[in-house]
Parts: structure tokens; C-alpha cells; sequence
């Protein structure tokens, strides 16, 4: 399977998060890139789409923002990474602040997500090789490996969090939209919950957006991916939210799995999303489901079963000495 990346996806380098109230090193780190590097031997450059993409998704003013933020941060004479501190829990709406502490809680929901050096070159190329990878199956390939980096599925219209900035699975599937498909389904295995994707689509008829995941009861990003939340509008029912307890095995997901599956089949959809996340895996150090590495390849073939042109993007997955063994049992089951 084609894969498509970009080494300016390595300029993104965070040195801390804020985790369980302490500060610890960031786990979306250039460890991840590595390990799914070595796994990849077809690999292409991608192809520069510009920004149009991206901002058919995301609002103008937080694109504009994640360009300028560390430079903003830095020219307010701040050391380190841009962190926001204050959040607007009540009443976000759209202000014209011109502090950059402002413009960081404004758009940002968790202070996981800082601002680096790097991180627009990252996340805009990680964009482009989402991008590249669905070009490539409109042109007719079967399927395509997007290796994205950071996370793309918690981000929204306008705002970061949980590691990501720029939802590579939306603006793709806003994209195959754009280029003629009538309908596109999103079908998200990464162990937390996809709320930037369900978020921006939550009112569409044209998009199906599936999340098997963890139980935001107890686990991040706590204030979506419950079962009840299944459309709005004209996408009441194009939700589906498959959410397990701490511990799921494969056998149990599988299930979960099959009826995400069944839905899909049910939609019909032209095109098929995959934003993969091995951080599902048995030895995840901030996860805490038990699905083994072989696992991934049974996964991989019931996905592949559908024989629809598929899309795979790559999410989290922190268990850095397995990880490229992880993707490359998922792309193995797929090919197969």
C-alpha cells in the first residue's frame, strides 16, 4: 500500500504536556515518527494542495491563528511552548482578542495541545499527506496510507485539543465531497473518542461518522462520544458511537466492530475514512484496552471486507517500541 509523508511532519516538537496535574514529557513525540517510518517502504512525498482544503473545514480565523501563534507567544516574550491557562466554558463566541493567552483559550479546549516551533509546518503537511493519500484513491487505488502526525480527529472547526490541530480525516472527507463523491464514512478504531470529526459533521446527511472507543465516562475527551449523541438535523441517525470499559479484549471489540461495520455497509457510502490509532493496544502507556499486535490484522481484514475505496489515516499509538509493528500488522490484514 502507497504511503504518503513528509519529513517537515517531524518540525512539530513539543516538551511538555499537562497530564493527571503535573507536567510530563509530550508523548506525540518524533519517537512515534520513527517507529512508523521504519515499517514503510513505499513511501511518497505529497503533493501540495494549499490551504482551500483546510479551510473548507476549518474557520479562517483559527487557520490564521495556528500560523502566527508561536511567534505570537515568543514576541510577548514567553519561554517555551504556547500553552493556554483560561477557557470561555460559557457564552465562546467569536471575540476580537489580541492578547495571545486570549487567542490560546479560545481555541484550544485541554492543555495538552500546546503551540511549538514547528507546529504549523507539521500539521499543515500532515494535512497534505492526507490529502495526497485520498488523490491517490480517487485516482483508482484501492486504498492509501495517509501517516499523518500529529493526531488529527480531536480537532474541530475552530479549536485544538488532544494532540491535534488540523482534522485530516474531515478535510479529506469534505475534499472527496468537493471532487464528486455523494457520501463518505468515517469509521474511527482509535481508542479515544473522534469529537472533532462528530463536531463538524454532526449535521450532515452526506457524511457517516462511526467511533469505537473508550467510555468518556471515565476516559479523555470525557465531554463527547457518549451513545446518545447521534446526529442533528439532517444528520439525526448519521452518528454512531460505540463506547467500551477500560479493559475491552478483541473478542468484545470485534463486536462493537461488526455492527460499525453493518452501519457502514447500510450507508453505502462512495468512500471510506479510516483515522486508525494503535493506542487500542494492550501496552499503551496512556490507554487501556487489551488488543494485541496480530489482533490488528483481524481488524484490518473485517474493514477491508467492505471492498470499498479506503482512506486510512493515522492517529494515536504511544507504546513506541511496538507501534510500527502495529501499523504494519493493520496495513498487512487491509492488504490481504
Amino acid at each position: 500500500m502507497k504511503a504518503f509523508f513528509s519529513e517537515q511532519q517531524s518540525k512539530h516538537g513539543p516538551a511538555l504536556e499537562l497530564q493527571n496535574g503535573e507536567l510530563v514529557p509530550h508523548a506525540e513525540s518524533q519517537a512515534r515518527v520513527d517507529a512508523i517510518r521504519g515499517v514503510l517502504t513505499d513511501v511518497e512525498h505529497p503533493t501540495d494542495f494549499g490551504l482551500d482544503p483546510i479551510l473548507a473545514v476549518h474557520e479562517p480565523g483559527y487557520v490564521d491563528f495556528l500560523q502566527r501563534a508561536y511567534a505570537d507567544w515568543v514576541a510577548a516574550g514567553r519561554p517555551g511552548d504556547a500553552f493556554p491557562y483560561v477557557f470561555p466554558i460559557k457564552g465562546r463566541r467569536p471575540l476580537s482578542l489580541t492578547r495571545i493567552d486570549a487567542e490560546l483559550g479560545q481555541y484550544a479546549y485541554d492543555c495538552g495541545t500546546p503551540v511549538a516551533a514547528g507546529t504549523w509546518e507539521t500539521v499543515y503537511w500532515s494535512a497534505q499527506s492526507a490529502l495526497s493519500a485520498l488523490q491517490h484513491v480517487l485516482d483508482g487505488a484501492r486504498s492509501a496510507f495517509a501517516f499523518c502526525r500529529p493526531p488529527g480527529h480531536h480537532a474541530g472547526p475552530d479549536y485544538m485539543g488532544g494532540y491535534s490541530y488540523l482534522n485530516n480525516a474531515a478535510i479529506c472527507a469534505e475534499r472527496a465531497l468537493a471532487l464528486g463523491a455523494g457520501k463518505v464514512a468515517v469509521l474511527d478504531v482509535d481508542y479515544h473518542h473522534g469529537n472533532g470529526t462528530q463536531d463538524i459533521f454532526y449535521a450532515r446527511e452526506d457524511v457517516l461518522t462511526i467511533s469505537l472507543h473508550a467510555d468518556p465516562k471515565i476516559d479523555y475527551p470525557f465531554y463527547w462520544g457518549h451513545a446518545d449523541e447521534t446526529g442533528a438535523g439532517q444528520g439525526t441517525g448519521q452518528n454512531l458511537n460505540l463506547p467500551m470499559p477500560r479493559g475491552t479484549i478483541w473478542t468484545d471489540y470485534m463486536a462493537k466492530l461488526i455492527q460499525a461495520i453493518e452501519r457502514v455497509q447500510a450507508f453505502s457510502p462512495d468512500l471510506l475514512i479510516v483515522p486508525y490509532g494503535a493506542d487500542t493496544y494492550a501496552g499503551d502507556p496512556i490507554s487501556y484496552f487489551s488488543i494485541e499486535t496480530e489482533e490488528y490484522t483481524d481488524m484490518a481484514r473485517l474493514i477491508a471486507d467492505l471492498n470499498l475505496p479506503a482512506l486510512i489515516c493515522v492517529e494515536g499509538g504511544y507504546a513506541v517500541d511496538a507501534l510500527g509493528a502495529n501499523v504494519a500488522a493493520f496495513l498487512s490484514g487491509f492488504e490481504a
